[in-house]
């Protein structure tokens, strides 16, 4: 599949069917999704700092983070509204909605959390009677790998709680809400192969690693994958830098969507991540919008829209490619 339009460049016309649910044998259209928040204001959330949190009498604290909370998981579901009317069925978390709940020795933010488990399991209720896929990528400070043990620590304590946010918003322990992280220190993958077996079951089980453009490329990221047996979530833009690419119609990109494919534990819930360099083919920046999609990505049944128009992107992706949903 080659997209016909003047805003397309770099394809080859090379033809593919599609994705195919091995299930049912229907051609699956690639699903579109948002992250985190939308250009205009229908999806926004509060945060507050640490410095600030830190100033606040010890007695306001609780009542602050409360508020804070309370409004921003009213907005999350906000978000599953805006993604229904608009047909959005995949949707990525912010890791950041609930600040200063994993704060070390401080359990006011997880005491309020706790004390809002009934109210927040109606998130993932909504999300699966209406098909969306709910997923999170925690920061860049996440490094199981490290060198510095105090790092890894830290690093396995936020995905832990990561994990238990998304236990109480009622989300799956699967790989169909995975816990989207990076490959972390370059030159140390034996290190990361070895500690993900260790981690809890409720990190394990939604566990998937990204390639990137600096530390590990997608090759290096499948065979981590491979090992460790984990989903692999291929980034294209990053596989496009790492290798200096200069076309999305490489070969390399099919083969590893292909291959990335084959380390989810159900193919249908193979995701990926879809962006444009903004001043350049090759520049790391997100553009605006899509302008370019890679004729392989007809088979791709979960796309994460990494532009920075958000919901303008995906309008305007489904305009010029009309085979996503």
């Amino acid at each position: 599949m080659a997209l016909q339009t003047e805003n397309h460049t770099g394809t080859t016309g090379k033809e593919y069917p599609g994705f195919i649910d091995p299930a049912t044998g229907e051609i699956i259209a690639p699903r579109l999704g948002l992250v985190c928040i939308t250009n205009s204001e229908a999806v926004r959330f509060r945060t507050i700092t640490r410095t600030r949190y830190l100033a606040l009498p010890e007695e306001a604290r609780s009542g602050t983070l409360e508020a804070l909370y309370r409004e921003n998981f009213r907005r999350l579901m906000g978000a599953l509204t805006f993604c229904i009317e608009n047909k959005i069925r995949l949707y990525r978390l912010s890791s950041a909605n609930f600040p200063m709940s994993d704060l070390a020795g401080d359990p006011t933010g997880d005491l309020i959390l706790q004390r809002m488990a009934p109210e927040m399991a109606e998130f993932g209720e909504i999300a699966t009677a209406n098909g969306i896929r709910v997923v999170m990528h925690p920061d860049q400070f996440v490094v199981l790998n490290s060198t510095s043990p105090q790092v890894v620590e830290n690093s396995i304590k936020t995905l832990e709680h990561h994990a238990w946010t998304m236990d109480l918003l009622g989300l799956p322990q699967s790989a169909w809400a995975s816990l989207n992280i990076h490959g972390g220190k370059g030159g140390r993958a034996a290190e990361l192969i070895e500690i993900i077996p260790t981690l809890a079951e409720p990190v394990r089980n939604r566990l998937a690693l990204e390639n990137d453009e600096h530390a590990y490329g997608a090759w290096e990221i499948l065979e981590i994958c491979q090992a460790a047996h984990v989903p692999m979530i291929f980034d294209v833009h990053h596989h496009v830098c790492h290798e200096g690419l200069t076309s999305l119609e490489d070969p390399s990109i099919a083969e590893l969507l292909a291959l990335a494919r084959e380390t989810w534990p159900r193919p249908e819930w193979q995701l990926t991540h879809l962006s444009n360099g903004r001043t350049s083919f090759a520049d790391p920046a997100h553009h605006d919008y899509i302008t370019t999609v890679p004729s392989a990505f007809s088979q791709a049944p979960w796309i994460e829209v990494e532009a920075k128009h958000k919901e303008e992107a995906i309008r305007k992706l489904r305009e010029i490619w009309p085979l996503a949903e």
